[in-house]
């Protein structure tokens, strides 16, 4: 994925503010029209979902109500997975979490302040999404907390002072929790304890509001929280309070300086100009979100996998794909790009959340989903519990699998998968559906003048190239459906009802059908793959082999040693007590097949010996193994004999192209995000 060419081709078309670009048409039936389109129709305002309510600029795409949408296959194991592991038991195990004198039930309480919303984000999502009950009471126990906590002055939450004055970053992670909530349930206290509490913010002088370093840095994630509320009530003063909170909010709109380059801040921050666009109308502010998610690829991201280096802060002189970050870089990235895909309608943020899912977020976390490691990278040869500072940007056992390591990515990781799950079918403002995100699924929602009907998706997709739905309703409703053609697809065929519509899909844009549908009706996009490579020039020119949306890794034999978690946590970690080590336990990973190998590339044709190798879909609907994925790729490779473990205990940088190598032999190769060693950035060699 070239992200500058990806900006030039589309930035013109998000500066239309939504108004529906046809590059094609096919209008085939009285009843019917099919177009290649770049964003959907703008210029309509949806009458079954809330959008942003004038003088806001319109969302491309609406997000459905939580709980709207049941996920199927892979994606919904993962979901059971996080209610079996880390997630559901955090509870149980983080002392952060435990209620007894918790900063979020008790006031004047010790603990808790910013690891219970970042926890709760993610854990109350996947239970409305489940619909568990146990799930969705042990949520509603954190938020009567919230609603408790409520002062006089309109503010909620501990009372965290820093130089004298009420921070607000942990309020920030609970408005989010709250909004979902009452997604959930509809009730009113919700809108009530945000509108006061905005308007505490608004008696806030300037000089006091957003100081500290991490509210300063996330105004952003407020502002939204701003927006939300006025779509539902329309209340005038909180749109000075986004430009107050704005102004207030470090400055993300310069390129090549940046407030700070934490990991975390710049996934998670470089979205807040985009947002105050939605209020402001200044394209410029459009243009800084992209620019510095550009920067950052740019200078840090020359890696497969999405991310950029940064295990902790980006580095100069830190590029190699040696360089991590953050489990909570990862999901605040997709968080992120699902944000700018329904702002945008951009079907780059869609391609690039997928990206980071795919290849990079599943392998930050054990199979079974009950630890974690605080730093992922793309050439990543060993994951143990040893300090390897400065080879990486921390002191500590950062690379081992922990279920109590770090306060901030233990708890955060929660919203990756629900947050996910949630944009997988999406409402449109010309009452219409899309799909930008393609997973199994089954989604009902309301479309037309009120028309409830349902969409059942049906797919292995990444594995495959299949994607069909299944509509149901009740009675004949015409609305438009919008499905996203990948960038990677140049192929792709629809087809409704067995047959093939006569409009050629272009890679990069929507294909949008508009007919009136009827009970039973199918629709089948086939999204051919083709095996491609990236060359990473400042890195060496090392390569990546990409097959569709998948980016693949070297096939290493893992060995995973078993490890006490007191042990091997980091210094902060906390255990709640009586939480059982041996029920917990932490993971070292080890090679027990060489790693340093280069890839043989053909001089004429590079992938020319490259072989896709398809195998059963795994009977647990879980793929992102070593044991279970259900693609590989078999290859030809020369190992370095100089590409070893360094000073640091990192694999040392890639060798240059001319280092000496060993004979050929025949490797595998497997999508990245199944492995948890893994080189997915080679040097190579041609023959």
């Amino acid at each position: 994925m070239n992200t500058i060419r990806r900006i030039t081709q589309n930035l013109t078309g998000l500066l239309l503010a939504g108004v529906l670009v046809t590059s094609c048409s096919s209008g085939k039936t009285v009843d019917e029209q099919i177009t290649i389109t770049d964003r959907p129709d703008c210029n309509q305002t949806n009458v079954n979902y809330t959008g942003n309510r004038p003088p806001l600029k319109p969302l491309n795409f609406i997000k459905l109500p939580i709980g709207s949408i049941q996920p199927e296959g892979w994606v919904k194991k993962y979901l059971e997975l996080q209610k079996d592991g880390l997630t559901g038991h955090l509870g149980e195990i983080s002392a952060w979490l435990a209620k007894d004198n918790n900063a979020w039930l008790t006031n004047g309480g010790d603990h808790g302040w910013e690891e219970v919303p970042y926890w709760l984000k993610g854990y109350g999502n996947l239970a409305y999404i489940l619909k568990d009950p146990k799930m969705i009471d042990e949520a509603k126990i954190w938020i009567e907390g919230a609603f408790a906590s409520q002062q006089p002055d309109g503010y909620f939450g501990p009372i965290n002072m820093r130089n004298g004055k009420r921070e607000i970053w942990a309020q920030m992670i609970m408005l989010w929790c709250l909004q979902s909530y009452y997604e959930q349930s509809q009730d009113e206290r919700v809108l009530t304890l945000m509108t006061n509490y905005f308007k505490w913010q608004m008696t806030v002088p300037d000089e006091e509001l957003l100081e500290d370093y991490w509210e300063n840095s996330r105004g952003g994630d407020n502002l939204l929280s701003i927006y939300w509320l006025y779509n539902r009530t329309g209340d005038k003063f909180l749109l000075d309070l986004a430009e107050k909170i704005h102004r207030n909010t470090a400055d993300w709109t310069r390129p090549s300086s940046l407030p700070n380059w934490h990991n975390v801040n710049i996934a998670q921050c470089y979205r807040e100009p985009a947002s105050y666009y939605m209020l402001s109308g200044d394209s410029a502010m459009l243009k800084a979100s992209y620019n510095v998610h550009d920067l950052i690829r740019r200078t840090f991201g020359q890696v497969p996998g999405g991310m950029f280096g940064a295990d902790e802060n980006a580095r100069m002189g830190f590029i190699d794909p040696r360089q991590g970050v953050e489990t909570c870089g990862l999901v605040e990235q997709m968080a992120s790009d699902e944000i700018m895909l329904c702002m945008t309608g951009d079907p780059f943020w869609a391609e690039h959340c997928e990206e980071v899912a795919f290849n990079s977020y599943p392998a930050a976390v054990m199979p079974d989903f009950k630890s974690l490691r605080y730093i992922t990278s793309p050439n990543h040869a060993v994951s143990d519990s040893k300090n390897h500072h400065p080879g990486i940007d921390n002191r500590g056992p950062f690379l081992a699998m922990n279920p109590f390591s770090s306060r901030c990515c233990q708890h955060n990781h929660a919203q990756g998968w629900p947050y996910y799950s949630e944009h997988l079918v999406l409402a449109t403002p010309d009452n219409g559906a899309a799909i930008a995100l393609y997973a199994a699924c089954k989604a009902t929602l309301k479309v037309a003048d009120g028309q409830e009907i349902t969409i059942h998706e049906q797919t292995n997709y990444p594995f495959e190239e299949f994607v069909s739905f299944n509509i149901q309703t009740k009675r004949p409703t015409k609305f438009p459906f919008y499905l996203r053609i990948p960038s990677w697809s140049r192929q792709a065929t629809v087809s409704i009802n067995g047959k093939r519509v006569n409009v050629k899909a272009e890679p990069g844009k929507y294909v949008c059908i508009n007919r009136t549908w009827n009970e039973g009706d199918q629709v089948s996009l086939q999204l051919p793959m083709e095996l491609g490579m990236r060359t990473w020039q400042v890195n060496k020119n090392s390569v990546s082999i990409d097959y569709g949306p998948l980016t693949f890794s070297l096939k290493i034999d893992e060995d995973y040693i078993k490890k006490d978690s007191r042990a091997t946590a980091i210094g902060d970690s906390r255990w709640q007590e009586g939480a059982d080590s041996e029920k917990w336990p932490s993971y070292e990973i080890y090679p027990k097949s060489p790693w340093n190998y280069a890839l043989v590339l053909d001089k004429n044709e590079p992938l020319k010996n490259f072989k896709v190798v398809r195998k059963e879909w795994p009977a647990d609907n879980y793929p992102f193994t070593t044991a279970n994925v259900p693609l590989e790729i078999k290859a030809t490779g020369r190992q370095v004999p100089s590409w070893t473990i360094d000073q640091y205990g990192l694999c040392s940088e890639v060798p240059e192209m001319d280092a000496a190598k060993g004979d050929k032999e025949e490797i595998t190769l497997i999508p990245m995000g199944a492995a948890r060693l893994r080189i997915s950035a080679f040097p190579n060699t041609h023959e």
